[in-house]
């Protein structure tokens, strides 16, 4: 569960979801790329500048979580049309899914979820295993960036390297 003063704290397991990530009804969770760093971007709304930028940002890093072998998933209540609207006008290509219905039940589950109905700019991210390494709750109005994010996946990538010596 998640601390009880917000965002789920590094060191507790991963609430297991899957949501739509397609029109067609694909559905896709982090269970599904157990091995590998998964990235969840909480964010408030598909169409919103700082959003727009926040997920921009995250593409064009693309090749960098590549080397991590880390998988971005973006989430907001928006729904799963408005996503692929949005995904086409920014060239967005990770996932972004729809934590449409129930409206925000994941965000909640992850302390992710605003009393406007929107999900917080949240980002966190899970080791290998689906264990949440680290967390960061940034204001709704501020891009959070990527830096933490590959902070922790450098930290991820030294913890891996002194289990295998």
């Amino acid at each position: 569960m998640s601390d009880p003063n917000g965002l789920i704290q590094p060191g507790r397991t991963a609430p297991g979801f899957t949501l739509p990530a397609t029109p067609d009804g694909a559905l896709l969770g982090p269970e599904q790329f157990r091995g590998q760093p998964v990235v969840l971007a909480f964010y408030p709304a598909d169409w919103s500048p700082v959003c727009g930028d926040q997920m921009s940002l995250y593409q064009s890093a693309a090749p960098v979580f590549a080397q991590y072998r880390a998988v971005v998933l973006g989430l907001s209540v928006d729904g799963i049309w408005s996503h692929r609207a949005f995904a086409e006008s920014r060239g967005i290509e990770f996932p972004l899914l729809a934590d449409f219905e129930p409206k925000g039940e994941v965000a909640r589950s992850y302390g992710a979820y605003m009393p406007n109905g929107e999900a917080a700019r949240a980002l966190v991210v899970l080791d290998p295993a689906g264990k949440v390494t680290w967390s960061y709750l940034s204001p709704p109005d501020v891009n959070p960036g990527a830096d933490g994010i590959f902070d922790a996946l450098d930290q991820l990538a030294a913890d891996r390297k002194v289990m295998a010596g």
